[in-house]
């Protein structure tokens, strides 16, 4: 794989993929070999849909099986540190310079990020904006939607 990029996830995060890559290897495997030496025992394969389906769930299950495997190879735990700057695992509140309105985010990694529950990437603008600042500073975001300037109010 070319691509070395460094993955941030929580702990939370990193023992939600461990329990899904030891799902798939225990339990899912299984299941689609079975299917597999089912669907042989059925004689002819070159016209046997199940064995078509089995072989397309196994490539599936064996794909999804090397991205966890190189996720957990790349991650970095997240772990909170009591820095006045804002870091990848800061609880952020922030306030939007021209409309007053506050909001509150968790900056976590891109594999984590939930921005229905104000879980944002590192890799999205307004992290990327605010990262290494401190409590006070205003900073502009560049996002696709234009400029807008927040002031860092809080960092937890």
């Amino acid at each position: 794989m070319a691509d070395k990029k460094e993955l941030y996830l929580t702990e939370e995060g990193l023992d939600e993929i461990k329990k899904e890559l030891e799902e798939l290897k225990l339990v899912k495997r299984p299941e689609v070999i079975s299917a597999l030496k089912d669907a042989r025992a059925q004689g002819d394969l070159s016209e046997n849909a199940e064995y078509d389906a089995a072989r397309t769930e196994q490539a599936v299950v064996e794909a999804r099986i090397k991205d966890l495997e190189t996720m957990i190879e790349r991650a970095i735990v997240i772990t909170k540190t009591d820095s006045d700057t804002v870091t990848v695992g800061s609880k952020v509140t922030i306030e939007y310079v021209d409309d007053k309105e506050t909001e509150q985010y968790l900056i976590v990694g891109s594999q984590e990020a939930d921005p229905f529950t104000n879980k944002i990437s590192n890799e999205s603008p307004i992290a990327k904006a605010i990262i290494g600042k401190k409590e006070n500073d205003i900073v502009s975001v560049d996002s696709p939607n234009g400029t807008y300037d927040v002031k860092i109010v809080k960092i937890d």
